[in-house]
């Protein structure tokens, strides 16, 4: 098993040892070397060095390997010393990429060391293990060195040791300078490169030249045979029937004759070649020019291989000799079409080293000198593609051509490379695509640019068919148009009473628009000819518009744009403005950009018609909408109330929710809140039908289940597919007790001053229209300052959150604002404020709602006992006295005893408390209130309910409730548990200063 060892100072596997022989010794035989004649161009190199080599480090012999240019992928011997011709014969040729020590030192460039000798391994048409000797000694050691060659080839210097004999650090670093020696010379000598034919000669084996070709015509060879120990020459013909114009008295002469014939630049190679034939004892194949007698020269093909004697001496050298000038003018012919393409050509061995590169490619690759035998990706040029190693190994083992396209060293141009697998390795192909790779480039841009046209025209088509408003229109246009086109302005035209109104803008100043809204006529501007003849204007610069168009100074000026686009809109040959996008930069529009806008223009003017139509249609059904919700609340002493309702999307139709603040008697006040199921005139209309009966139902002074009753019975008679919801409550300021009950809506959320915050607890009635009545009232004492919050389904409940998750959003806000209000009076600013900060934390951004929302907000405040006076009267003619004395002090004592106020106030409360003794029963209470107004009720246990009848003029009675309605601002009659109160309310004066 061979292995490498490790840096030539720490060889593994060897043996750390102090070398015996001194340095010095060393030292010496590299003199000795070095002292070989400058001149010597053959083989005694080689052998001179390996056989100094040998004798140093005491080894049983030695050999040299050196690779092929022609037969890539080769080490073949190219000296030995030492060893007997059956040693030598299978190491004659052995694979670069194999497992021997020799192979494995060249290719990793390092010593390798192997304890026991073995075959190398084959290569084609060669099997060494077959020419194996049989006999040969257990035990060998075989240690090989790198011989570093010219263009980074390697090759090996190895020897052999007798068994149980290692080599020492010592010995192994002698070696690596005799191989460097070898190197140095092998550089000058040219053996590095020996010829095409030679390495064909050694592949194929002795036997290439025993049966030289012949054709139909006859022979086309001569056949030689050379004799080593007399130099004589003798051929099978004459050398003429051959090799025309050669002299046929060269054989007479010998090898020397033939000889001078050889031309001086190949007579070195040539002289080589037999040497090292006559060396391998084997077949070798040389290619060289000889004279004729003319003076020209010829090319032949010489074959030849050695005959040795018995003892292995070299004695004969015999082959054959044919013209090769044909083959060789071809081969010149491409190797110069190869050399001057202007595609770049490479060649690489199976090792991935470069063989031969042409110019093109020398040019491209940046190559300063000679990179023949370098790895391909070591080229700097080549290594920022990062893949090529690989592209390249996969081709070779596909064994198919491939092609990749790069991008060259400078950045901007391109490259095709086809890799084309050959038996010697691998062939690139360079060609430079950079023309091309624009074309495909702008080419792709252009059908980019149309596909991002199309999409653009697809989108603001969708968007714009999408739009609802004027401004959806102008957020289509600017999203689709000044974005890809770089605008920075956009302004919407109108036209009205023959002048320009503006409809939106961006991009602009509010001055600007200010200017422009209204005071421009439609005529002479750029808007007027846009329109009259309906063709899209492009000013590409101020002076254009300023040339065409003096009178607009003053816009240019204020405008500060540079460049302009007026697209016409009209629709069915009525004009309806103008869409004006503009530039901060002088800009000439190409003829694409023309197109995409002239065809957007007709997209846009039917967008702007229907946001129109439907800005109308919003307008009056927002018109509707407030007009059927409270204009304002009232301002009332026992309550202070805000409210916020928010629509479910911005569109023509109309919600159904509604609320409502209601003033009542004795100080008490109506809380509504109600929710019509559905969208449109129809729910509107019903949400302002029972709008109405609430304020009517509450005129009668009905508890809270009754008016749910009677609304029940409005709803059910619109239908099965009509429902509705509602809360009714009456808050009473006197006894704080808040009485409601509900049809299908959420509870209130009541918020205590401490900042907790619970809702009330109702039974779940189904919304009104399928509610069966009777409906339950419930009852519940409000602390003083206690905050109402009562609000539709739609505030707090979305597709993305449930009702109860919703209310406890409330609730978390309700308690956070309590603490927060603390510090600062309650009044109506801060409620709203508080109904705008829960509106915009509850419901969803940009108004985007599924559903109405409505919030009603009311902080209570109780009536203090100071301004409530209560005393039973006895049912007696003789309570309208004590009532007037009554009435006399409780105004004197509340600072109101105005002659005025005191005389109405007396004659009311005689005339109620006489009505009650004459037509009812007891017990008889009366009761004052100083809220809003003065209050004075009288009670009593009967459920008649007094009216105004029309008197004659004899009539003796039925003239008092004319009386009281005369003298008060309102009265009536409110049905209790234990009976009936009959109410009077005046307005009151100014206090009296004490």
């Amino acid at each position: 098993m061979s292995h490498t060892p490790r840096p030539p100072h720490q060889p593994q596997g060897l043996r750390n040892v102090q070398v015996a022989r001194p340095l010095a010794r060393h030292r010496m035989r590299m003199r000795l070397l070095d002292a070989v004649d400058e001149e010597r161009r053959d083989v005694d190199v080689l052998l001179t060095a390996l056989q100094q080599a040998v004798a140093e480090v005491h080894g049983l012999g030695g050999m040299v390997h050196l690779p092929g240019g022609g037969m890539s992928g080769i080490l073949y011997l190219v000296a030995d010393s030492g060893l007997p011709e059956s040693m030598t014969r299978p190491w004659l040729i052995i694979p670069a990429r194999g497992s021997a020590p020799p192979s494995m030192s060249a290719r990793d460039d390092a010593i390798t060391w192997q304890a026991h000798l073995a075959p190398p391994d084959p290569v084609p048409g060669r099997d060494p293990a077959a020419l194996w000797p049989s006999r040969v000694p257990d035990g060998i050691g075989h240690l090989a060195v790198p011989v570093p060659g010219g263009g980074r080839r390697r090759g090996a210097l190895s020897v052999l040791f007798a068994p149980g004999d290692e080599p020492s650090a010592t010995e192994c670093a002698f070696l690596n300078e005799v191989a460097a020696w070898m190197s140095s010379r092998l550089r000058s000598s040219g053996i590095l490169k020996p010829s095409p034919t030679l390495l064909r000669a050694l592949e194929n084996g002795p036997g290439t030249c025993e049966a030289p070709p012949r054709n139909a015509e006859g022979a086309t060879s001569i056949t030689y045979t050379w004799d080593l120990r007399t130099g004589e020459l003798t051929a099978d013909r004459p050398v003429e029937e051959v090799l025309a114009g050669i002299d046929p008295e060269v054989m007479v002469g010998g090898i020397e004759a033939w000889a001078a014939l050889i031309h001086p630049d190949d007579l070195p190679g040539a002289v080589t070649g037999f040497d090292m034939g006559i060396q391998l004892r084997g077949g070798f194949q040389d290619e060289y020019r000889i004279r004729r007698q003319d003076g020209t020269y010829l090319w032949i093909e010489a074959c030849a291989r050695t005959l040795t004697d018995e003892a292995g001496v070299p004695v004969k050298v015999i082959g054959s000799l044919r013209d090769s000038s044909e083959t060789h003018t071809a081969a010149e012919s491409v190797g110069r079409a190869l050399r001057h393409m202007s595609d770049g050509f490479v060649s690489l061995d199976r090792d991935w080293r470069i063989g031969f590169l042409n110019q093109a490619a020398e040019k491209l690759f940046g190559a300063a000198g000679d990179v023949a035998g370098a790895l391909l990706w070591d080229i700097p040029a080549l290594q920022a593609l990062p893949d090529l190693e690989q592209r390249c190994r996969a081709t070779a083992a596909e064994g198919r051509p491939a092609g990749l396209d790069v991008p060259g060293p400078d950045g901007a141009s391109w490259y095709h490379l086809r890799l084309v697998p050959v038996p010697e390795g691998l062939t690139l192909y360079i060609t430079d695509t950079t023309e091309r790779h624009l074309r495909e480039v702008e080419r792709a841009a252009a059908e980019r640019a149309a596909g991002e046209r199309a999409a653009l025209v697809q989108r603001t088509t969708r968007e714009l068919a999408e739009a609802v408003t004027a401004q959806d229109v102008m957020a289509a246009v600017a999203d689709g148009v000044m974005a890809p086109l770089g605008a920075t302005g956009l302004i919407m035209l109108g036209v009205a009473d023959d002048r320009l109104t503006v409809v939106g803008s961006q991009g602009y100043s509010e001055r600007f628009t200010r200017m422009l809204d209204g005071k421009w006529p439609v005529a002479d501007n750029p808007v007027g000819d846009a329109l009259s003849t309906r063709t899209a204007l492009f000013i590409s610069s101020p002076e254009e518009f300023l040339e065409r168009y003096p009178a607009t100074k003053v816009l240019v000026r204020e405008g500060r744009k540079q460049a302009w686009v007026f697209l016409p809109l009209a629709v069915s040959g009525r004009e309806i403005g103008a869409a004006v996008i503009s530039f901060g930069r002088p800009r000439v529009l190409d003829d694409d950009e023309r197109t995409l806008l002239t065809a957007l223009s007709g997209l846009i003017a039917q967008a702007m018609e229907r946001a129109g139509l439907y800005d109308e249609a919003t307008t009056r059904a927002r018109t509707l909408q407030r007009s059927l919700l409270p204009q304002a609340l009232p301002e009332l002493p026992e309550v202070t109330t805000a409210a916020r309702y928010q629509p479910a999307e911005q569109g023509a139709d109309v919600g159904g929710d509604w609320y409502d603040v209601i003033p009542l008697s004795a100080a008490r006040v109506a809380l509504v809140i109600g929710d019509v199921m559905g969208h449109g005139m129809a729910e509107a209309a019903t949400m302002g039908g029972l709008r109405t009966a609430v304020r009517t139902l509450s005129e009668l002074e009905l508890p809270p289940d009754e008016i749910l009753g009677h609304l029940n019975d409005i709803v059910g008679e619109l239908g099965t597919d009509a429902f509705a919801t509602c809360l009714y409550g009456i808050y009473d300021p006197v006894t704080r007790i808040l009485s409601y009950a509900s049809a299908g809506q959420p509870p209130p959320a009541v918020a205590h001053p401490d900042g907790t915050v619970t809702f009330l607890s109702m039974a779940p009635d189904p919304p009104l229209g399928v509610a069966a009545p009777p409906f339950d009232t419930h009852e519940t004492l409000l602390p003083a300052d206690s905050l109402l919050a009562l609000y539709s389904d739609g505030l707090v409940e979305s597709k993305d959150r449930d009702l109860a998750t919703g209310m406890s959003h409330l609730a978390e806000l309700l308690s956070q604002s309590v603490h927060a209000m603390q510090a600062s009076p309650a009044d109506g600013s801060d409620l709203d404020a508080l109904c705008a900060d829960l509106t915009a934390a509850l419901l969803p951004a940009h108004g985007a709602l599924s559903d109405d929302a409505a919030l009603l907000l009311a902080r209570t405040h109780p009536l203090d006992a100071e301004n409530v006076a209560e005393w039973p009267l006895p049912e007696d003619p003789v309570a309208a006295g004590q009532a007037r004395d009554l009435v006399r002090v409780q105004l004197a004592d509340w600072n109101l005893a105005d002659e005025d106020l005191l005389m109405t106030t007396e004659l009311l409360v005689s005339e109620l408390v006489g009505n009650v003794v004459r037509h009812a029963c007891g017990p008889i209470r009366l009761r004052m209130l100083r809220s809003r107004t003065l209050i004075c009720e009288i009670s009593d246990a009967s459920l008649t309910t007094p009216h105004i009848r029309h008197t004659s003029a004899t009539d003796e009675g039925g003239r008092g409730l004319q009386l009281i309605s005369a003298l008060c601002q309102r009265w009536g009659t409110r049905h209790t548990r234990t009976g009936k109160s009959i109410w009077t309310e005046q307005p009151l004066p100014p206090p009296i200063p004490r």
